[in-house]
């Protein structure tokens, strides 16, 4: 019997990002001037406020109020009516030095035996269902929302738009797990105040229905034979929603983990990304599980793949490694078998994950919105400036974690 699946993402603009891009954006800063930095910083935003908080280890001084502010108009509270803006908002800052108890137990004399930053597991996981070995549910959802932050921007199509948003994405899945239409599509967007309730819940729900719609199956093709005219929209169900973004709802740096990874898909191991140096296995080690993920669904290993790792605070080999196929395994190998064979292709000690997938650069505000799996690895050029003048410009790769650089390696290692 058919089956239904669901996963949600938020915009830019809902305060859990906001705080998330906040805390990604003082990583990038200070990994710029000091890649040997240490970092754990925590965001909270409510309304006409920020607050900064953490531990940090660094050779560099930052002006942590002026990123905030950068990071918030670049999102795109820049009115006074949203009672959250760039320009006027309160910053708090309670940063302070790191534990030496806790650097202790990561810096060694010997890089490679770099120790992890905190205990815990992590899960990486990849699926064959799309192009990008993303659930397709949390793909679409994050399509829903970045289309409809472009048209906020573009406002010309749809000009009353604010930056706060959700969405949600019900598939239909078949009894042998194929994804074969949606089912429900659930939109809540912040917008400016209307004279008429009604008419304005008619002319949202009309707008994103024949707007952002055909968008979205003109930029994913590949998706386009899942809509149907039985589709359930829910478009702003609980009717007018102009108070939001922090003024409606506080946000903290780390509370979007789903949305951040798989959609409920797989599994998580309850760390938060954003905020964290590579040094925190939370962030390194699941980017790390993601990257095995890919490359053995996409070398053809299995059609569906969830990989654990755990660590020890301070300790560099992890304490186990674990690879899930759901039964779907092309290899005829047990998945303890399996997990053997990648725990020698993939040395997961951190400092070897920080280097294969250069952890170490600023690399992490473009993770902070709409996930961290799934994106598209690129190269680009930052520019980042110091409060005494110092300006430092530099090439980086962006999600390295996504690409398909072991393949070649899985189908030697299981004869593919």
């Amino acid at each position: 019997m058919s089956y239904l699946f669901t996963s949600e993402s938020v915009s830019e603009g809902h305060p859990d990002k906001i705080a998330d891009q906040i805390s990604d954006a003082l990583i990038d800063n200070f990994l710029a001037f000091d890649a040997e930095s240490k970092v754990a910083c925590e965001t909270l935003v409510t309304t006409g406020q920020v607050i900064l908080a953490g531990e940090v280890k660094s050779k560099t001084y930052l002006d942590v109020q002026q990123i905030a502010r950068d990071v918030i108009k670049k999102i795109g509270y820049t009115k006074s009516e949203y009672m959250f803006e760039a320009n006027s908002c309160g910053i708090l800052s309670a940063i302070h030095e790191q534990s030496q108890d806790i650097n202790q137990g990561v810096d060694r004399t010997t890089k490679e035996e770099q120790g992890a930053g905190d205990q815990g597991m992590m899960f990486g996981y990849a699926t064959n269902e799309t192009e990008n070995y993303m659930p397709l549910a949390l793909d679409l959802s994050h399509a829903l929302l970045i289309e409809l932050a472009n048209l906020r921007r573009e406002n010309s199509e749809i000009t009353y738009l604010r930056p706060d948003a959700k969405s949600q994405v019900t598939l239909e899945y078949s009894d042998d797990n194929k994804p074969q239409r949606i089912d429900a599509i659930v939109i809540s967007t912040q917008h400016d105040d209307f004279d008429e309730e009604a008419t304005m819940l008619a002319k949202i729900k009309s707008d994103l229905v024949s707007i952002l719609i055909p968008r979205i199956k003109a930029k994913y093709p590949q998706y386009a034979h899942l809509f149907n005219d039985q589709i359930t929209y829910h478009i702003n169900p609980t009717g007018k929603f102009v108070i939001g973004g922090p003024h409606g709802d506080t946000g903290l740096t780390g509370r979007k983990i789903i949305v951040d990874t798989y959609g409920g898909k797989g599994a998580h191991g309850g760390g938060a990304f954003s905020g964290k140096d590579p040094s925190k296995v939370d962030r390194s080690a699941a980017y790390a599980t993601r990257h095995i993920a890919k490359n053995l669904v996409a070398a053809g290993l299995a059609d569906e793949i969830l990989v654990q790792v755990s660590y020890a605070i301070g300790v560099a080999k992890p304490t186990s490694i674990n690879v899930v196929t759901y039964g779907t395994s092309k290899v005829g190998l047990t998945d303890g078998e399996i997990s053997k064979k990648v725990e020698a292709i993939f040395d997961m000690r951190p400092y070897f994950i920080e280097q294969r997938l250069k952890l170490r650069n600023p690399i992490y505000s473009e993770t902070a919105a709409y996930g961290h799996m799934g994106r598209t690895p690129e190269t680009v050029t930052k520019t980042f400036r110091t409060p005494n003048g110092e300006e430092k410009t530099v090439t980086v790769e962006l999600f390295t974690w996504e690409k398909l650089d072991y393949v070649d390696k899985v189908k030697a290692a299981f004869s593919i």
